[in-house]
Formats: structure tokens, sequence, C-alpha cells
């Protein structure tokens, strides 16, 4: 039941685009160097993230499944997700430990979609995400990942 990455992404603020890296760095209780939640600037930051608001997951596979079922045209940037899966559910993930490469992450909730996502994409992801909008995690340990690396669940 392991994936892969296959797209990470930052932004610096909360409003601003989410920009497409090819490897991240991950901190336990900052979150992606590089990202608003990691600078305590994103939406639900209070100044630095919840644990469970450190990284957000979403499958590439729910993606274009919204898109199908939605005749939308939701690109994986404008999801708000730091990484892209592909071959794993994401959903199964809640309550476990799980290493994207060699870093170790703890899977805490799903990550809805919210009316922030909803405004910012100007597309139906309130109702066409539900249960389908990614996995919020926990980085439990620093490290590099990148773009290709393997999603495996413990």
């Amino acid at each position: 039941m392991s994936g892969v990455v296959v797209g990470i992404y930052v932004a610096s603020g909360r409003t601003l685009p989410m920009t497409s890296i090819e490897e991240a760095h991950a901190v336990p209780g900052r979150g992606l160097e590089g990202d608003r939640y990691f600078d305590g600037c994103g939406t639900f930051s209070d100044p630095f993230p919840d644990p469970d608001s450190e990284v957000t997951l979403v499958e590439d596979e729910r993606i274009a499944a919204f898109n199908r079922d939605s005749a939308g045209s939701l690109q994986a940037a404008q999801t708000r997700r730091n990484v892209v899966t592909r071959g794993i559910d994401l959903n199964n993930l809640v309550g476990r430990e799980f290493t994207i490469g060699s870093v170790r992450f703890l899977g805490h909730r799903l990550c809805e979609p919210c009316e922030h996502l909803q405004k910012l994409t100007g597309q139906p992801v309130l109702p066409g995400l539900k249960a389908r909008g990614g996995l919020r995690a926990q980085c439990l340990s620093e490290g590099v990942f990148r773009t290709g690396d393997p999603v495996d669940p413990k």
C-alpha cells in the first residue's frame, strides 16, 4: 500500500499562490521550510501550526475524481496542500505513522476543504472534496524528501 510523491508545494503567505518545489525540508514543530505555516503566517497559524497543520497531503487521484465529477479544472497547487501523492489512500493514514523518503510523519485527521479554499479556487470544493480533501500530518523527524520519493505506512 505504498505510494509516491508526485508534487511538493509551499506558499509564503495565506493567500499567495503555491509554488512547486522539487524537495522539501521538514522540521518537527514547524512543517516545511519556506511554507506559510513554517513561518507562522498560515490561515490557521497561532503563531505556529498545531501539530496537525504542519504538513498537508492530497491524492492526485482525488483531484482527478473531483474534476471529473464536478466538471472542474482544479490543479494540484490550487488545493493548497503541501504534498501530492499517487497510489496510496491517505484516509487510511489517520492515526498512523508513515514515511516520505526517510522523513517520519504522523497522520492526524482528514484535511477537509474550507470556505477559504473555496473562495481562493472559485470551484465547488466544499461538497466536491468532502472526505477526499487529503490528510493533515505532523513531522516526527527532520529531513529532506523529494518528488518521486515513496510514501510508506508503518
